[in-house]
């Protein structure tokens, strides 16, 4: 595949051991919202190498670095994820272009399935993966604030499940889909809790919940306060700098909202005033490949991060 041979780039820069997927990272957010900000760091992580070992699957790999499944599956699509053959190195994605947060203390961007928690004025962020409506049930957009914190909470469950269930509101338990912390937010009954089932995380898996790892909704739930101000947005496209540079990443349309992501990508850049700035065939092949894989398109660029 070529995303393997661009990845394979990054090995000159030393790719990090045991880089902390959740944060915090230092981060400074663009000043302006046209044009290149020299000062702007809003590239945080780096990407690192895992060798395959026998019975390993990409689900338990993806949440042994702090990711999803979709971001280890989209750039393994080749591979049965229970049965990844063992001996193979391949590049773990733990790098990411931090979104604008809009003035709010939680960015949720359902584009990508992940969230992030700004704090310190937006200079520190954590990042989580997530678990996200369904189709049928698809996290909408829009802002919002977390108004109760529950320590195992009970489910209650919708109408259309109800007969399943055989019950109306199911108690705490390993069974219990909200897993052990909620934030309630002010959004009828939806929320950002846990998991009993960590595999969903990176998936379209709940009826509009926000889903994250155990050890995630935990260690989030220690930080956030009641109050906390929320924003779900859609952006699968997100262009970030480091350096001076400019960095692309390009994620799979999974709620089906684009018409087209190379106008989409090529409306973001022209917006931005970064089209001329950047080199068109790194471009389109991030559009293409869709790995979510924050890739440097500076024009005349010599690596894929510098």
């Amino acid at each position: 595949m070529r995303v393997l041979a661009a990845l394979a780039a990054l090995a000159w820069l030393g790719l990090a051991s045991g880089v902390q997927a959740a944060g915090p990272f230092k981060v400074r957010l663009p000043a302006k919202r046209v044009g290149i900000d020299p000062e702007a760091y809003n590239v945080v992580g780096e990407p690192q190498r895992y060798v395959i070992k026998k019975g390993d699957n990409l689900l338990d790999v993806a949440r042994k670095y702090g990711l999803g499944y979709n971001d280890l599956g989209v750039m393994y699509r080749q591979w049965d994820p229970f049965i990844p053959p063992a001996g193979a190195e391949i590049i773990i994605p733990t790098m990411w272009i931090v979104p604008d947060n809009r003035g709010k203390d939680i960015i949720v961007n359902t584009g990508e399935m992940r969230l992030y928690y700004y704090r310190n004025k937006a200079t520190r962020v954590y990042t989580f993966p997530i678990g996200q409506g369904v189709l049928d049930f698809r996290t909408p957009t829009g802002a919002f604030r977390v108004v109760r914190k529950k320590v195992n909470p009970a489910w209650h469950i919708p109408k259309s499940l109800q007969a399943k269930y055989g019950m109306k509101v199911m108690p705490p338990g390993e069974d219990n889909p909200l897993g052990k912390y909620k934030l309630n937010l002010s959004w009828g009954d939806y929320a950002i809790h846990g998991t009993h089932m960590p595999w969903g995380v990176g998936r379209l898996v709940s009826h509009g919940c926000t889903r994250l790892y155990p050890e995630h909704i935990k260690q989030l739930f220690s930080l956030v306060p009641v109050g906390a101000t929320v924003e779900y947005i859609y952006e699968p496209a997100k262009v970030g700098f480091r350096r001076g540079r400019i960095f692309l990443s390009v994620h799979e349309d999974v709620y089906f909202r684009i018409r087209s992501m190379i106008f989409h990508v090529l409306d973001l850049l022209e917006t931005r005033g970064l089209s001329g700035m950047v080199d068109m065939r790194k471009v389109l092949q991030a559009v293409e490949e869709q790995h979510g894989m924050p890739v440097d398109v500076t024009k005349n660029a010599e690596g894929v991060g510098s």
